[in-house]
C-alpha cells in the first residue's frame, strides 16, 4: 500500500504561514522553517502587547489626569477619591481628555469636588 501524504493540506499550511510573514526580512519572509518561528514569535508578541497596551494607556491617562489636577492644587487620588464620594462616573480615559483639551471643564469639575 502506498504512502498517503495530505499534501493539500499541507501546502495551505505553508502558505498561510508565508503569507503571514510577508514583509519579513530575507529568509524570515521566504523559508517556511524560519518564517513559523517568525510568524509564532509575532504572534506570541501581539498576545503580550495587546495587555500590556492596555497598562500603557491607562498609566498616560493617570499622568495627564494628576498634572491637570496639581495645577489646581489638588493630587490625583484626592480628586479620584472625591470623585468617587460625589458619584461622578467617568472613566479615566474621559477625564485625560478633559484635562488636555477642556481645561475648563476640567476645572469646574475640580470646583465641584473640593
Amino acid at each position: 500500500m502506498p504512502r498517503s501524504v495530505n499534501s493539500v493540506a499541507s501546502h495551505r499550511r505553508k502558505k498561510k504561514i508565508l503569507k503571514m510573514a510577508k514583509g519579513y526580512f530575507g529568509a524570515r519572509s521566504k523559508v517556511y522553517t524560519v518564517a513559523k518561528n517568525a510568524v509564532e514569535k509575532g504572534l506570541q508578541y501581539a498576545y503580550r502587547d495587546r495587555r500590556n497596551k492596555k497598562r500603557a494607556f491607562r498609566r498616560l491617562w493617570i499622568a495627564r489626569i494628576n498634572a491637570g489636577t496639581r495645577q489646581h492644587g489638588m493630587s490625583y487620588s484626592r480628586f479620584m477619591h472625591k470623585l468617587a464620594q460625589a458619584d461622578i462616573q467617568l472613566n479615566r480615559k474621559v477625564l485625560a481628555d478633559m484635562a488636555m483639551n477642556h481645561p475648563d471643564t476640567f476645572k469646574s469639575l475640580i470646583d465641584s469636588v473640593k
